[in-house]
């Protein structure tokens, strides 16, 4: 039985699984995060994929931190990775540990640390009557890779895109350029172009990071556009990767949307734009999503990463828990890593 808090974050559904999970081995939250990776795989299927999942569903495992300042760790997983990091699945993480009482809630303001895979990640909750209300968490360092370079995509042809680490690598395309609309209602159209422009920066420029290398990319993709709605800076679109794709079977072609602003998105969009002189340290960045929800960032300062300059950015937006639930798997089940169908799956 593995006992889980669903929570979402402006939109983004993300799992927690609180107990259940037999221990991990591995020194660090890396460590435990490789090991599961390799040996226990089936923890991440069984969550993911129906019955018990769904293509935009992400999860995260709580471990004991080998940091003796943070408060827990967490192993992030998604359809078609382990993510070393992500904003909103910390949002979601936070809002879970405090809202259950497994981390002690302290009001107005309760401040705790978690280790993911990728680094430690400070974080800020206001909170009142019982309820977290917001999240603020400090990333990793984010850096830009490459800016403005040109892939070909089959189909779209010659594709201008940045390249950057937010705690995972993202290529960015602008979509104003490509003629799509960033609303939800087009998410089939944001997915398709934006598996296809990942898999050809893929292949055609790829990245790995300069101090951790097992963490290689770009593994998702980012539509960015002009806001709609007040007071946001820009729009932006994600699609979470389904895997490798297969360029002779166009129907392949797609992935799940991510359903909020995205916060290492967000992160990789402001390293860009701080490497192009476009966002200052200490300027707010309001990032809307597909769902028309928002995160708001802010270069907190700058730092190195490997001899790369890099910022070190904060994210805000809140997460609302949705479902308590205890999963069960009966020996006798045909499909105890679960199943995937044709109809909504890539």
């Amino acid at each position: 039985m593995l006992t889980a808090v669903d929570v979402h974050a402006e939109g983004e559904p993300g799992r927690v699984i609180t107990a259940g999970i037999p221990r991990i081995p591995g020194d660090t939250v890396l460590d435990k995060m490789l090991w599961l990776q390799e040996n226990a795989d089936h923890y991440r299927l069984q969550m993911l994929r129906e019955p018990r999942g769904y293509p935009a569903l992400c999860c995260n495992i709580i471990v004991p931190p080998s940091d003796p300042t943070a408060d827990a760790g967490f192993i992030v997983m998604e359809q078609a990775e382990y993510a070393p990091m992500s904003g909103s699945n910390t949002i979601c993480v936070a809002t879970a540990l405090l809202e259950t009482g497994i981390v002690s809630m302290i009001e107005p303001v309760t401040e705790l640390r978690l280790e993911a895979p990728a680094g430690l990640i400070d974080v800020r909750a206001e909170c009142s009557g019982g309820k977290v209300t917001s999240v603020t968490l400090r990333n990793v360092p984010s850096f830009a890779v490459h800016l403005d370079e040109t892939i070909v995509v089959p189909e779209l042809g010659s594709v201008q895109v940045d390249i950057a680490w937010g705690g995972m690598f993202y290529v960015i395309a602008d979509a104003d350029s490509l003629g799509i609309d960033l609303t939800g209602r087009n998410g089939a159209e944001i997915a398709r172009a934006g598996e296809m422009i990942r898999q050809a920066a893929f292949e055609q420029l790829p990245v790995s990071h300069p101090v951790m290398p097992e963490f290689v990319g770009p593994s998702i993709s980012q539509l960015s556009g002009t806001p709609s709605i007040a007071g946001a800076h820009r729009r932006n679109a994600v699609t979470v990767s389904a895997g490798q794709l297969d360029w002779d079977r166009p129907s392949t072609w797609t992935g799940a949307l991510d359903r909020c602003p995205c916060g290492t998105g967000t992160s990789a969009k402001m390293a860009t734009l701080y490497a192009r002189g476009e966002l200052a340290v200490g300027e707010e960045f309001v990032h809307q999503g597909p769902l028309d929800t928002t995160f708001t960032g802010r270069i907190v300062e700058t730092t190195t990463v490997g001899g790369v300059e890099a910022i070190v950015p904060e994210i805000s937006g809140q997460g609302w828990i949705y479902s308590l639930s205890n999963y069960v798997l009966d020996p006798t089940d045909p499909f105890p890593e679960g199943f995937t169908v044709g109809d909504i799956w890539p």
